[in-house]
């Protein structure tokens, strides 16, 4: 009957360590996992973020370039609130505030310096985004 006790010990503790490497095992699975999907959010935001920055303006209407640039700085601007990746986020939010200030007077009388500060963020945007 002894021998029997003894096997019995033996075999719990095996099971109690094979258990716990499972949990290991899901645990970092499971970490992994978390990171690709955060990844994929990561560059789902960033295509959507970059489709905003890229959207070409009216340019025979100046009036109505203005009120897409500040509708496409609403969208950016909630994008930058869903991004979970920080560098991301303060590229997101800095063209949403490039777009949101743009006025008439920077398209019909600075236009140059205005499309060069949107260039900037976007350089910005792109090397966040990039891994």
């Amino acid at each position: 009957m002894r021998a029997t006790t003894r096997f019995a010990a033996v075999f719990t503790s095996l099971a109690a360590v094979a258990a716990l490497s499972a949990c290991g095992t899901l645990q970092d699975a499971s970490q992994a996992a978390g990171a690709v999907a955060n990844t994929a959010s990561t560059v789902q935001l960033c295509t959507e973020a970059l489709a905003q920055a890229t959207t070409v303006f009216d340019t025979a209407s100046p009036e109505r370039a203005v009120e897409q640039a500040h509708t496409a700085a609403d969208r950016l601007g909630s994008l930058a609130a869903d991004a979970g990746d920080t560098t991301v986020n303060e590229a997101v939010g800095a063209l949403a505030t490039t777009l949101r200030q743009v006025t008439l007077d920077d398209l019909v009388l600075r236009p140059a310096a205005w499309l060069q500060d949107k260039a900037a963020r976007v350089a910005d945007l792109t090397n966040a985004c990039t891994p």
